[in-house]
């Protein structure tokens, strides 16, 4: 996948600003597919000149005029062409994992801290997830145009769950943990 099928998908919530869409991505895929304001901003110029997405300046008083971007028949074209491929599944670059592989050469000390600081993230993560889940479908169900993002909400929580029991269970084997000294 590419950041401008990303931004592409976005679009299909309907005409935003270059600033809507940093902010969607931001709190929806960039949990899937990360990419900074300003690369998006950059793909969006390159959208534009394949001729994916369409700009029409919006005219605005006392702010400067923005710039609201959509999906052209060619952009929906290239993301149903998109659609169809196959997805390839994600391979892990994990430091940590490394780490942990090389235990005997590394500090436990830093490598437990590490840890912990991912134990916190993934927890945050999760509770995002749900937060997000809890407001955007309350009875667990979803139209069918919005069904693929409950699934991958859903996924979302699940992997963020699996993630911290993995950081509580590794915490407890490192050396120098009760359950750790015991083995």
């Amino acid at each position: 996948m590419a950041l401008g099928d990303a931004i592409l998908a976005c679009l299909t919530e309907g005409p935003m600003t270059g600033y809507e869409l940093a902010k969607t991505f931001d709190a929806s895929i960039g949990f899937y597919w990360k990419a900074n304001h300003q690369q998006i901003y950059r793909e969006l110029t390159k959208l534009r000149d394949r001729g994916h997405i369409e700009g029409c300046e919006v005219v605005q008083t006392g702010k400067p005029n923005k710039l609201v971007y959509t999906l052209t028949s060619e952009g929906r074209a290239a993301l149903r062409h998109w659609g169809a491929r196959p997805s390839v599944p994600p391979s892990i670059k994990d430091d940590l994992l490394v780490r942990l592989y090389a235990l005997d050469g590394v500090d436990i000390g830093p490598l437990r801290a590490d840890l912990m600081a991912r134990l916190e993230h993934h927890r945050d993560r999760c509770a995002r997830y749900e937060r997000i889940l809890q407001k955007r479908f309350p009875d667990g169900t979803a139209s069918p145009a919005d069904i693929g993002k409950l699934l991958a909400l859903r996924l979302g929580v699940r992997h963020e769950r699996v993630v911290v029991e993995w950081c509580e269970e590794a915490l407890q084997a490192l050396p120098g943990s009760a359950a750790g000294q015991a083995t």
